[in-house]
C-alpha cells in the first residue's frame, strides 16, 4: 500500500521507529541495521515500508535502503518465517551477509539470528538460492574483515554490559575493527559510549 514514507524522526526505540509525516506518527517496526542509520531529530528520512496485515492487528514494517526492504520480503516468502522472524535476520546480519550465507551454504551464520535453527537455515538456502541477487562480491566482509562469529562475541560482551543492540552497533560500525582482538574492540566500543 505504502512504498516509502518521508517524514521526520520523532523517536527511537528497541525494535521500532515513529516517523512523524503531515501531523501523523508513524509505528515503523525496523531493523537494528536500518536504525543505526538513523538519527533521533532527523528530518526528510525516507523509509520503504511494507504494510502487514494479521489477525492480531496491522503492522508498519520499514527500512532505510529498499536493498533491505526487498531482503525481508524475500525471506517471507521461505515457509514459517513471518515478518517477525525476518525483521531478527536483517538486525543481525546484514543484506549481503545474508546473500554469502545462502550462496555458500553456511548454516552457522544464519543460525546466529533468533529464531532460526539448522533446519530453518537449510529451508532458506534450499527455497532462496535461486532466488538471490548473485552479483555481489563473496569474499566482501561488511565487519572490516573482522570473523562474523568474533564480531557477533564482541556485540554480546558489550551488551552484557548494559547497552542496548542499537547503541553497540551504532558505535562498533565507526570503528576500523581489521586486526583487532575483540577484547581491542570491546575496549574501543567502552571508551566511544562512555563519551556520549
Amino acid at each position: 500500500m505504502f512504498e516509502f514514507i518521508i517524514g521526520d524522526i520523532v523517536a527511537i526505540n528497541e525494535d521500532y521507529i515513529v516517523l512523524q509525516n503531515n501531523g501523523i506518527g508513524y509505528k515503523i517496526f525496523t531493523s537494528i541495521n536500518s536504525m543505526v542509520k538513523l538519527e533521533l531529530g532527523m528530518k526528510n528520512s525516507m523509509i520503504y515500508t511494507d504494510l502487514n496485515v494479521r489477525d492480531d492487528g496491522v503492522f508498519l514494517y520499514g527500512f532505510v535502503s529498499e536493498e533491505e526492504m526487498n531482503m525481508f520480503k524475500l525471506l517471507q516468502m521461505v515457509s514459517k518465517i513471518g515478518p517477525k522472524i525476518a525483521l531478527g535476520i536483517l538486525s543481525n546480519l546484514t543484506t549481503n551477509q545474508i546473500k554469502v550465507a545462502i550462496m555458500k551454504k553456511d548454516l552457522d551464520t544464519l543460525c546466529k539470528a533468533p529464531g532460526i535453527g539448522k533446519k530453518t537455515a537449510e529451508r532458506l538456502i534450499l527455497e532462496l538460492k535461486d532466488r538471490i541477487d548473485k552479483d555481489i562480491d563473496i569474499e566482501e566482509e561488511d565487519t572490516n574483515n573482522l570473523n562474523l562469529n568474533d564480531y557477533n562475541e564482541a556485540i554480546n560482551g558489550l551488551m552484557s554490559l548494559g547497552y542496548t543492540r542499537m547503541e553497540v552497533e551504532k558505535i562498533t560500525r565507526t570503528i576500523d575493527t581489521s586486526n583487532m582482538s575483540i577484547e581491542d574492540i570491546i575496549r574501543e566500543a567502552l571508551k566511544k559510549l562512555s563519551k556520549q
